[in-house]
Formats: C-alpha cells, structure tokens, sequence
C-alpha cells in the first residue's frame, strides 16, 4: 500500500494544527457555529442528532493492521467502543466530542491517517474495489491510478469548492465491484490490442433525489491523460454546473441537462487547453506510485491443500462459509476472505466494535501480509490467506462475531445508520435492517434462496444506495411518521439498473413481511438457478405487487 512521504506527513499534520486552534476559537465563542460549519466540514465532522460523527478517510478501502488498532483505539476511547463502515469505503464515529477532535486527528496523522475531504463540495474518497491487486478476474492493479488521482485531489485549490461533492470510482476487473456507473466519474482500466493501459470514463452517474447511471463520454483514452481528462470534467462542471439549487447541483443535473454528446463536446474544448500540461502522467510518477503496490513475497504452494477437501467434506458449516465468504484470488494457493460485518440483531449492518477491530489487524498479520480491506458493502476483506489457513479463521471469525456466512445473499444488508443518528434522516434505517435480518435467520433457506441484495436508505440522499439493491427500501416522511417505500429490480456492476417502486409505502413493523412476500413471488417465479434481478426483469412489477398488495389488503395493512 502507499507510504506517505515528507510532504504528505507535513500536510496533515499542519491540518490537525490548524483545525485544533479552529476549534478553541469556537469554544470559546470566537468562532459562531455558522462560522464554524464550512472549516469542520473541511475535517469530516457533522453535527448529528445527538453528538458530533467524524468520518476518517480510507483511500480506496485499503489499511495496514497499524492503522486498523489506531481506528480501534479511537472507537474505544473517544466513542462507544465501535465505529460504521462505509459504502464509501471510510469509517464512521458517532459519539464525537468536540473539544477532542483535534487529539484523534493527530492519532490517525502519526499513522499516515486523515479526515480530509470526507465532507464538503469537493472531491471525495476514491474508491475501487476491495479484491483490486489480488482478484482472480483483475486485468491489471487499479490502485496505482486511485493513489494518482487521491493525490492530486487532496486540497487541490481549484476544486475544493464545487457546486456539490464528487465521487470517482476507478476498476479493472472483468466484474465490476466497485460500482462505477453511480459515480459522478467512473473509470474503468483495460488494455488495448497492443497491451497499453486505457480508460474508459463514464460520466454523470449518481443515485439521490435523481438516480441516474452515468455515460461513456471516452474510450481508449491513454493512460498519461488521466488526470488531464478528470481535470476537464471537473473544470467544466465547476463553471456550468448549478450553485442556486444543492438539490440540482449534481454533475449528474449538468450532464442531463446538456446531454451527453454537448458535455462531451464542453470537456473536449476544456481538454485540448490542458492535456499536454503539469497534469499529463509521466512513467516515472506512474512507477513511483506503482512501486508501493507491487504484489507481496507469495509462497509457492499448491492449487489444492488436501487438508482443506477434507475438512469441507466433514464440516457442512465451514463448506457453506467458503461457499459465500471465500473468494478467488489470482495466486495458486491462496484466497480472499470477506469477514461479515451484518451478524443479524447483535449488531447494526457495517459497524465493528473496537475488538473486533483489533482481531481483523491481527488476523491480517497472521494470516497475510498485515493488510486488509473495507468492501462497497461495509464488509472487511482479508485480502491473502493461505488456503491452509482457512479453517482456522474461520473457527476465530465465528467466534469475534465476523463469521456469518452470508455474503451476498439477503442478510448481508447495506444500510446506511438512519434516523438513529443521521439528523437528515427521515426513517430509522437499523432496525427495519435488523427485523428482516431476524426474519430470515435461516441459514439453509437463505442459501436456497441464493444471491439478492437488499439496501436500506433512511432519506433521499440514498447512502444506503437503495436505488441499485435489487430490493432497495428507502425512509420516507409521512405526516411526521415513519414509512418504508419499496423498490425492486435495482443492480450494480457492468449491468447496473435502478429499481422502480412497486406502490406505495409500509409501515416498520410490516416490512420484513413484505420482504418474505417478495422472496415467495421470486421463488415462484424463477427459472432455473435465474437469479432475483433477471426475474425481475422477465416477469415484470406486476407479480410481485400483486402478491405484496392482496396479502397487505387482506390484513388490513
């Protein structure tokens, strides 16, 4: 992973310093609040409703075990003793007291650790997904190419006040698990016919009030114009994009409103000023970040590990957790492991408590090489296990609470923390997540079922990312009480789709029935090993409404 250097050390610390005489001068009064809004949200603090949430930066969901303690060591003595994982890969603290903000930036600062450009109208985290440099189906590592872009993005003067946040999502893998077509960019890494790195960069994608799926607006853009190209967009979208309305500020707004094709021809005037200049890539600076990323000293073992055969033939437990938590990984004798993060009632969808924290870091130095991952749905990745290995982590992750084996199918929920703490939120996210969880505790019928995602957002601003859950439940306002809308049909990936609501909204108390309802009309429905998006798809809204409705309309609902 990258290794901060002199500059990148001076620049944090000399933040933290900043920010620590910024929040003196509003305690003692100095500083009102409203003056004091735009300098915390430069630092990643929100005032939520009933302390404040500092969000810490975790560049393209990557940590050293060092830095995993040090996040522990912070949910244990300045929060509750846990922290919330991401879909933007970043980790969240809920119970934040002002006053000692500054002391947990200077922690995660001597750990090469920030809170920068985790709020604000500025460029955000850039992420990828949580398998890049070891999945099997990878064409190349897209790492090098988010480090490009997180450094030249980091308190980049010229883009520090956009007209709304900007997210860039970068991948190279035959499947898409980072979710680049609901990113204002999106940029996809591949090689030519004669072996050359290219982009391809979609544009105007983002979920919210408007879901849209961003746009090809490039192929086959070399490589060296990678930041150039991102510098256009952003540049055009600073000048045109709306700055009256925050709802309507979007890139996403910009690109609808023009159309692709004007936009493209915008960027493309913008970009024959600027591609030849500072911000054309070199190979050197691409080798110096690169260098950072080269692969771990691999062992030489063997495909099969004949140890490992036997203990899924004797153990139906284990075979059914590396069926779903265990992934491929591009070296013989090796694996990735997702560590579970969605236990069902015992803990709230992407939070880890400091323990387990401190269990993840140690493991990853046990079983790998002293890195980990934070997966788009708020899971944590070991991303180098020794096949020889797996029974033993499993027995350990089964015992810290991060053994569920449950990866991709209905419990594994992405939710965003909701009414319970967000202050934006207009329904409570965790316990709707926590009551399906309970109804489909049934390991055997959750495999039978097979893969579906389920997300949950508590309002409109969709950090739960409902929208691409093939069945998405969003928190809605009605009449000061709390109802659930449904959608189904949503996706992401390569193939991604937004779901379409299936009527009108649902009570708390009724939506893990709804849920069940809307598994039986698939199970019904299904062809084959078809899986619940491509039902969806075939069969329409039609029998899966009426299935929800008739049942809702003889109970009264």
């Amino acid at each position: 992973m990258y290794q901060y250097d002199q500059f990148d050390r001076a620049l944090v610390h000399e933040r933290v310093a900043q920010f620590r005489d910024q929040v003196a001068r509003r305690i003692s009064g100095e500083l009102t609040e409203e003056e004091f809004l735009p300098l915390r949200l430069q630092n990643g603090l929100y005032m939520q409703r009933h302390a404040y949430m500092l969000r810490v930066a975790i560049p393209y969901g990557t940590l050293s075990s060092t830095q995993m303690r040090v996040l522990a060591r912070i949910a244990r003595e300045f929060d509750k003793g846990y922290g919330h994982f991401t879909t933007r890969q970043n980790i969240q603290f809920n119970w934040i007291e002002l006053e000692r903000v500054p002391d947990i930036l200077e922690l995660l600062a001597d750990v090469d650790m920030h809170a920068i450009q985790t709020s604000g109208n500025c460029v955000r985290n850039v992420t990828t997904e949580a398998f890049a440099g070891v999945a099997a189906d990878e064409l190349m590592d897209p790492r090098p190419m988010a480090e490009l872009l997180r450094q030249w993005s980091t308190v980049n003067p010229e883009f520090l006040y956009l007209p709304r946040k900007f997210k860039i999502a970068v991948c190279s893998a035959e499947e898409d698990r980072a979710a680049i077509m609901m990113h204002d960019i999106g940029i996809y890494l591949y090689r030519g016919e004669n072996g050359d790195k290219l982009l391809r960069v979609m544009v105007g994608g983002g979920l919210g009030r408007t879901p849209i799926l961003s746009q090809q607006i490039r192929d086959a853009l070399p490589w060296q114009h990678l930041l150039s190209y991102v510098e256009a967009i952003l540049r055009v979208y600073n000048r045109y994009g709306r700055r009256d309305n925050k709802y309507k500020a979007r890139i996403k707004i910009l690109v609808k409103a023009l159309g692709i094709e004007a936009f493209s021809e915008e960027v493309e005037r913008e970009w024959q000023h600027i591609k030849e200049g500072p911000a054309e890539l070199t190979t050197s600076e691409h080798q110096r970040v690169a260098s950072f990323f080269e692969p771990p000293t691999y062992d030489l073992l063997d495909q099969t590990d004949p140890n490992l055969g036997r203990q899924l033939g004797q153990d139906k437990a284990f075979a059914r957790w590396i069926e779903r938590n265990v992934k491929p990984h591009k070296v013989s004798g090796y694996a990735s492991v997702v560590l579970s993060t969605k236990p069902g009632i015992s803990a709230p969808p992407g939070d880890a408590t400091a323990d387990q924290m401190e269990a993840v870091a140690r493991w990853a130095e046990q079983f790998g090489f002293g890195e980990m991952r934070v997966a788009h749905e708020q899971n944590l990745v070991l991303p180098d296990v020794r096949k020889a290995d797996l029974y033993e982590l499993w027995q350990i992750a089964c015992e810290a609470g991060l053994g569920s084996p449950n990866i991709g199918l209905l419990t594994d929920i992405i939710a965003c923390p909701g009414g319970d703490y967000c202050a934006l939120a207009n329904a409570k996210s965790i316990p709707v997540a926590q009551s399906i969880q309970q109804r489909f505790d049934d390991l055997d019928y959750l495999h039978d079922i097979g893969e579906i995602s389920l997300n949950i957002s508590g309002c409109m601003n969709a950090c739960g990312h409902h929208h691409i859950g093939n069945i998405g439940i969003l928190g809605v306002d009605k009449n000061g009480s709390e109802w659930y809308q449904i959608t189904i049909g949503g996706a992401q990936g390569k193939t991604s789709s937004l779901g379409k609501v299936i009527g009108p909204a649902f009570a708390a108390d009724d939506v893990p029935g709804v849920i069940e309802r809307l598994v039986a009309t698939y199970t019904e429905q299904r062809e084959g090993d078809e899986l619940f998006v491509d039902t969806v798809a075939r069969v329409g809204l039609e029998p899966f409404k009426a299935k929800v409705y008739a049942r809702a309309t003889e109970e009264g609902l």
